[in-house]
């Protein structure tokens, strides 16, 4: 079967059941969630071109849809995996939580401090060293430089760069940007942490080490992870909410959640 054409039975129970975490204080709220994208159907080759469509009621763009009618609320200390095949719509969804992006209908409200980790290199110049670099992050997550001198050791103990921090990050390798990158989003001490497959990078030291920090967070710390891995999901999850053709498909325990995006490819 072509699993491009390969949909949810709509007879999938969408809704949450309640869990230990339902009567801990709402941190996000998804509420009626819009999102498009105005892209080009074609290339219009020069200006001749351009204005014969424009006469002819031709749009130079055509709507992309990726978000259509999204809405859940998570609850402190929550450790959410959000899943779904590429182009359906769920890093969009964890950008428009970080505020990248703005609904163009519904709303989005976060009640603390986020912190994201979505793109390597956002918020990163490679002319400065690794240390000022660590300021500079800190600065654009909204921590004063006396919050980042609290954090600065810790930051850099848990990347174990200490000797290259007075480099330029222009030499660091792109590993040891990744490392770095994490390891400030992690200790930034948010309320809130956005991950976008963040467990897929690095070397297999580094990756167990995140591993061990994930499992110390039940609990303790919200956290959303966008991935396509199933393990971590299983491992790591209080919860998971499928998304499919830009709406939740289900929201429900990881178990559930993971046996149902599986069978999206079988």
């Amino acid at each position: 079967m072509n699993n491009k054409n390969k949909t949810l039975d709509p007879s999938h129970d969408t809704t949450r059941p309640k869990d230990q975490f339902a009567s801990n204080p709402v941190v996000i709220s998804v509420k009626n969630l819009h999102k498009s994208f105005n892209l080009p159907p074609e290339r219009a080759w020069g200006l001749k071109q351009a204005i014969f469509n424009r006469l002819k009621g031709i749009k130079g763009y055509k709507e992309q849809k990726v978000l259509n009618g999204i809405n859940f609320e998570i609850h402190q200390g929550e450790f959410v995996g959000i899943v779904g095949r590429n182009g359906s719509g769920k890093s969009t969804l964890l950008k428009t939580l970080a505020k990248i992006y703005f609904p163009e209908k519904g709303s989005v409200e976060v009640n603390g401090q986020l912190v994201p980790f979505i793109e390597l290199g956002v918020g990163f110049n490679p002319e400065l060293s690794g240390r000022d670099n660590v300021y500079l992050n800190g600065a654009l997550l909204g921590f004063s430089n006396k919050e980042m001198d609290d954090m600065y050791d810790e930051i850099v103990d848990f990347a174990e760069l200490k000797p290259f921090m007075d480099q330029k990050l222009k030499n660091f390798s792109s590993g040891m940007q990744v490392r770095l990158a994490f390891s400030i989003a992690i200790r930034a001490k948010g309320d809130i942490l956005l991950l976008d497959e963040v467990l897929a990078v690095g070397d297999a030291a580094f990756q167990q080490k995140c591993n061990d920090y994930f499992a110390s967070l039940h609990g303790n710390q919200t956290v959303i992870l966008v991935t396509h891995s199933m393990e971590n999901v299983r491992k790591f999850c209080t919860r998971a909410i499928l998304i499919e053709n830009g709406k939740i498909a289900q929201d429900d325990n990881p178990e559930k959640v993971s046996k149902a995006y599986e069978k999206l490819w079988k």
